[in-house]
């Protein structure tokens, strides 16, 4: 786990007032899970609203998905926090990452530029899983 990049991610992205919460819960082994369970159904109040744009709901092809994120800037390396314990706290080439997480089911974030893109993925309900990016430069 890289506690500065997990920093950025939640100082740019949650809702001020549960940042502090979730930076202990993501340092904890034991509490982790309840963090990402944050980003299931009840994202949109973990969330910062005006930053999340969405994407539509169709089944998503991951060389678009990583074309469109590219367009926003260059992106090297990515930092991933989710469910997919084989992923969590890692990081990797984005290609690598939205080969893992889209469609996975469970919640996951990809900070592509750290505190200023994200991709979001969150818990699959009905249909496709709820997908954004999380953009500080909207």
């Amino acid at each position: 786990m890289n506690r500065t990049q997990e920093q950025l991610i939640v100082k740019a992205f949650f809702e001020k007032r549960i940042q502090e919460r979730v930076l202990y819960e993501l340092a904890s082994p034991k509490k982790r899970l309840e963090a990402l369970s944050r980003l299931c159904h009840n994202y949109t109040t973990t969330l910062r609203k005006k930053y999340l744009i969405e994407l539509p709901k169709a089944n998503f092809n991951k060389e678009a998905l990583a074309t469109l994120l590219r367009k926003y800037g260059p992106i090297k390396q990515c930092y991933v926090i989710s469910w997919n314990e084989d992923i969590d706290g890692k990081e990797m080439p984005l290609s690598s990452a939205l080969e893992h997480i889209v469609g996975l089911g469970m919640p996951s974030i990809i900070s592509c530029i750290p505190g200023k893109l994200a991709y979001f993925e969150s818990e699959q309900g009905y249909g496709a899983p709820p997908r954004y990016i999380l953009n500080r430069e909207v």
